[in-house]
């Protein structure tokens, strides 16, 4: 992706953004970066079944379950919460991934916190043979050597780059290509800075902060104002942001540029990692909240 390809969102031209989103329609996103070196590993190892975790409106898994398809694995998602068991094609996320031919495992929400352990896995394996594991979020090594290629040299002129943390994966890819110049800011939708442990198993530099004031109250929360900002940025942009990640960076990244926290002459690059399937989720949500929509 060009400089050329990039789209200034701001009058003094010093905020763009990646559209990363549109690398491809279903797998888009940083889910295609995460996806790319642990589908070539599973084929490489020839295993035929990926499995992997996620919540009600996972991006991740609406990716993977796509990418098998596409790729010819067979996909198992072991999808955190009991009672969508029976909700699966009221539940957007669930419908597209069962249509891509995914088996369900739902488990409640405790045992669900147990995924990585190895008495968890091993039961899964029992259950479903032999497959390749892929962690929740898609990440892993192979996922952050993908991230790494979202920047480019075109990048260069940037001082800033900006992008949405949930398990890390994206961020230390970011931080691993970027320039001595460049500092990496992430955007966490999950309350805390906890996840900061987890980027220090990746990245090999300190060129990152965390911005933490932007999540909302947390994974999967908003405000009536996110979705006023989110709908405005889109008629005014022609830019679509989910209110999990991306609207939530870029509500922060406008709100940070108004309290003059970058410097004047300090050119910002955001990265638009997708997850717009999640939107209709989310609508549903709205709609028995009597909020207005994501349009």
């Amino acid at each position: 992706m060009k400089k050329s390809d990039l789209i200034n969102v701001n009058i003094d031209n010093q905020l763009f953004v990646k559209p990363e989103y549109l690398t491809h329609p279903f797998i888009s996103g940083n889910k295609y970066r995460k996806l790319k070196y642990n589908i070539l590993k599973a084929k490489d190892i020839k295993k035929s079944t990926l499995l992997t975790f996620g919540g009600a409106y996972s991006n991740h898994i609406a990716a993977t379950a796509y990418a098998g398809k596409v790729y010819g694995f067979k996909t198992i998602g072991v999808i955190r919460g009991e009672e969508l068991v029976n909700k699966v094609d009221s539940n957007p996320t669930l419908k597209f991934a069962k249509g891509c031919g995914m088996q369900f495992k739902f488990v409640d929400r405790e045992t669900y916190r147990h995924k990585s352990e190895n008495d968890f896995i091993e039961n899964l394996k029992s259950e479903y043979g032999d497959f390749y594991l892929i962690p929740e979020g898609g990440t892993n090594q192979l996922a952050v050597k993908g991230c790494e290629e979202i920047l480019n040299d075109d990048d260069e002129v940037f001082d800033f780059i900006c992008c949405c943390v949930g398990t890390g994966g994206t961020i230390s890819g970011l931080i691993n290509s970027a320039k001595s110049h460049q500092k990496i800011l992430g955007f966490p939708a999950l309350k805390g800075d906890f996840i900061r442990e987890d980027i220090r198993k990746f990245a090999k530099k300190d060129n990152w902060d965390l911005i933490t004031d932007y999540n909302f109250g947390g994974y999967g929360k908003i405000k009536p104002e996110l979705i006023t900002f989110i709908n405005d940025f889109k008629k005014k942009y022609n830019i679509p942001l989910d209110p999990v990640y991306t609207g939530k960076m870029m509500y922060g990244i406008f709100d940070l540029i108004e309290k003059q926290f970058f410097p004047m002459d300090a050119k910002i690059l955001a990265i638009h990692t997708g997850g717009l399937q999640g939107i209709s989720g989310m609508n549903i949500k709205l709609k028995q909240k009597g909020w207005p929509q994501i349009e």
